[in-house]
């Protein structure tokens, strides 16, 4: 599973054609970490840059391929907006662009860097770049299970 770097908007094109525009799939799981911890010693240890980085796991119900995961690099900006109580988490479709060199995702075709729509997921990143992985289908967690206490 080797990640593909998309470096511009043809790369964009293809990936958006290759998955349908993100057409009824789901955000399965999304890891986010930095380069910033405390040691063993309480020193803190802090990254320099843009540090921020967030794997994304989408599954959606086509082959070729049915999951893939977008690795967003110097994330800038994020938005998590979850699915109200009793509405389902199915994205009819979503758009990725890049703009002045920054790239945004957004689980909204019509979604602009604009306009920070609160009702829309959305992310802004340096870098991108994903993989197939539809053996990664069901509902088994890929980024860590929850421990109990």
């Amino acid at each position: 599973m080797e990640w593909i770097e998309i470096k511009g908007n043809e790369d964009i094109k293809k990936l958006l054609i290759m998955f349908g525009n993100f057409h009824d799939s789901c955000l399965k799981e999304l890891l986010m970490w930095t380069d910033s911890y405390v040691d063993k010693d309480l020193s803190m240890g802090v990254g320099l840059g843009l540090d921020t980085n967030i794997r994304m796991l989408f599954q959606r119900q086509f082959n070729n391929p049915s999951a893939i995961e977008l690795l967003f690099e110097g994330v800038t900006q994020f938005h998590l907006s979850p699915s109200p109580e009793n509405y389902d988490s199915i994205i009819l479709d979503a758009i990725l662009l890049l703009q002045d060199g920054t790239f945004y995702w957004a689980d909204a075709y019509d979604w602009k860097p604009i306009s920070h729509d609160d009702e829309v997921t959305w992310i802004a990143s340096k870098r991108v770049k994903w993989r197939d992985v539809s053996n990664w289908m069901g509902d088994n967690r890929r980024y860590g299970v929850l421990n109990e206490g």
